[in-house]
C-alpha cells in the first residue's frame, strides 16, 4: 500500500461521492467560494492592467515613446496571460470567471489612470504593479498549503509582476520618482540644435568676459575653403611645378589608349 494512503477504499468512496466537483476533493483544506471571490478580484485586477497597458503603448509620445510603448506591450500581454490562467483555476474551482465591464474597477485592486505625459504613463503603472505585488504576496500567505496548486501560480504570477516593476522603475530616467514630472528635456529631442545652442551659450559667456568669441568647430568648417576653393587659391608658383606632372599622366593616358586601339582583334569574316 502505498505510504501516504492509509485506506484506499475510502479514498475512492470519497471520490465517487461528489464527481461534479471535478479537481475539488474532500481534501481540498480551504474555503472554495472565498477562494473564487479572491481569484475574481485578481482577475478583474488584471484585465484592467491589460486595459491600461494597452491606453499607453497607443498613446506613448515623445523621443522615448518606440521603446517605452514596447515595453507597455510586452506587459499587456503578460497580464493577458495571468488573466486566462486565473479564469482556468476559477473554472477548476467549480467557479465562473467575472468577465462583466459593468463593477470591473470595483473589484479590481488596481486603478484606470491613462496619464497626460509619457511620465505619467510610467508612473501610474509602476505604482499599480506595486500594489498588485503586495496584494499578491497576501494571497500566498492566505492559500498557503490549503491551496497549493492556487499558491504555486499566484507565485508565478508574482515573479511577473516584480519583474514589470523592476523594468519600469529603469524607466524612471526621464522622471522625479518623488514627484513624478519630467526632469528638463532630454537632449535627444532636438539633436540639430544641440551645437548651435552650445556655441550661443559659449559667445555669450566670452563676450560678457571681453573675450573674443571662438567659432565652434561645426562653424569653422562651414566657413573653411572647399577642395575647390583651396584650388583656385593656390599659389601660381604651384601650379606651375604641377603642370609637367599632369602633362605626364595626360600622354601616358594617350598613348595607352593608342596602343588598345592597335591591338583590337578585329571581327571575323
Amino acid at each position: 500500500m502505498p505510504q501516504f494512503v492509509k485506506d484506499v477504499e475510502e479514498i475512492r468512496r470519497r471520490a465517487a461521492e461528489k464527481m461534479e466537483d471535478g479537481a475539488v476533493t474532500s481534501s481540498y483544506r480551504g474555503d472554495v467560494d472565498k477562494a473564487i471571490s479572491i481569484l475574481n478580484e485578481a482577475l478583474a485586477t488584471e484585465i484592467v492592467c491589460v486595459l491600461r497597458y494597452m491606453h499607453h503603448y497607443f498613446m506613448a509620445t515623445g523621443v522615448h515613446a518606440k521603446a517605452v510603448s514596447d515595453e507597455f506591450k510586452e506587459h499587456a500581454d503578460d497580464e493577458r496571460e495571468h488573466a486566462d490562467l486565473l479564469a482556468e483555476r476559477i473554472q477548476q474551482l467549480g467557479g465562473k470567471p467575472d468577465f462583466n465591464p459593468k463593477g470591473l474597477l470595483e473589484r479590481s485592486v488596481s486603478q484606470y489612470v491613462e496619464g497626460e505625459t509619457l511620465a505619467d504613463m510610467i508612473r501610474e503603472d509602476l505604482i499599480a504593479e506595486r500594489t498588485v505585488i503586495e496584494v499578491y504576496h497576501e494571497m500566498i500567505r492566505y492559500f498557503g498549503d490549503n491551496d497549493p496548486t492556487t499558491r504555486i501560480m499566484l507565485e508565478h504570477l508574482l515573479k511577473d509582476e516584480e519583474d514589470h516593476a523592476d523594468d519600469l522603475s529603469d524607466l524612471l530616467y526621464i522622471t522625479n520618482p518623488e514627484t513624478a514630472k519630467t526632469e528638463g528635456q532630454d537632449p535627444g529631442t532636438n539633436p540639430l540644435n544641440i551645437d548651435s545652442q552650445q556655441s550661443q551659450s559659449r559667445s555669450r559667456a566670452q563676450q560678457a568676459n571681453g573675450k573674443q568669441p571662438q567659432r565652434s568647430k561645426q562653424d569653422k568648417e562651414s566657413q573653411a575653403p572647399g577642395p575647390r576653393d583651396r584650388a583656385t587659391q593656390a599659389q601660381p608658383s604651384q601650379q606651375v611645378e604641377n603642370q609637367p606632372d599632369r602633362d605626364r599622366e595626360r600622354n601616358r593616358i594617350l598613348n595607352e589608349m593608342r596602343w588598345m586601339g592597335k591591338n583590337k582583334k578585329k571581327p571575323a569574316a
